[in-house]
This record gives structure tokens, sequence and C-alpha cells, in this order.
């Protein structure tokens, strides 16, 4: 996969909304062959609806939000932290009390 050099004004990127169990998660994505970006951001008192087994880089740029595993465990991740895994190497969901914005990237390459 090459991607030539280019800027991206998120101003323009399109919005898309997806429900959680609770509240609203917002999407601006851009899609290459095998490689996905993605500006997200959890309104308050967001819980996701499913649980997810696909890998992601995952970096908060602003708020706090959970990453819980399917094993209970919790992690809080704030402005600044990151989390990262594979394709099939856990369940995890998010949430957010306050909500959090965060840049998310994901693709073939995180494949286990």
């Amino acid at each position: 996969m090459a991607i030539p050099f280019q800027t991206i004004d998120w101003r323009t990127i399109p919005k898309t909304e997806h429900p959680g169990s609770s509240g609203m998660a917002t999407w601006q994505t851009l899609q290459f062959s095998g490689l996905r970006l993605r500006l997200v951001h959890y309104s308050t008192d967001y819980q996701a609806d499913h649980w997810c087994e696909k890998g992601h880089i995952v970096y908060c740029l602003d708020g706090e939000f959970v990453s819980e595993l399917h094993t209970g465990e919790k992690f809080v991740l704030a402005k600044g932290q990151s989390y990262i895994v594979s394709d099939g190497l856990s369940s995890h969901r998010s949430s957010s009390a306050e909500g959090v914005t965060l840049l998310i990237i994901d693709g073939d390459f995180l494949q286990a």
C-alpha cells in the first residue's frame, strides 16, 4: 500500500453517527486500502453497544474514557495516552462519562 503525501483537514470529513447502548459515537473516517483512520468523539454517558475483537491503535486527543476487557479488567485512558491491540487478541469495549475525542487507526497490519 502506498499513500502519497497529503494533508487532512478533519473539518471537511463528513461525520457519521453510531449509537451506543447509551450515548452516541461520531466518526470521521478516511479509508485507504488495508488502512482506516478515524477521528471519533464519544458523547457524555457513552457506552459501546458491543464487544469488539478488532485490533486498533487508539490515541486519546481530549477527555477520558474507559477501555474494558471481557475479562473484567478496566483501563482508564486520558489525553495523551494510547492503547494498541491486534485483531482477535481481546474482547474490549469503550465508555466515557464526560465525552472524549480519539484518533483510531486500524487495518490489515493488525491481523494476528
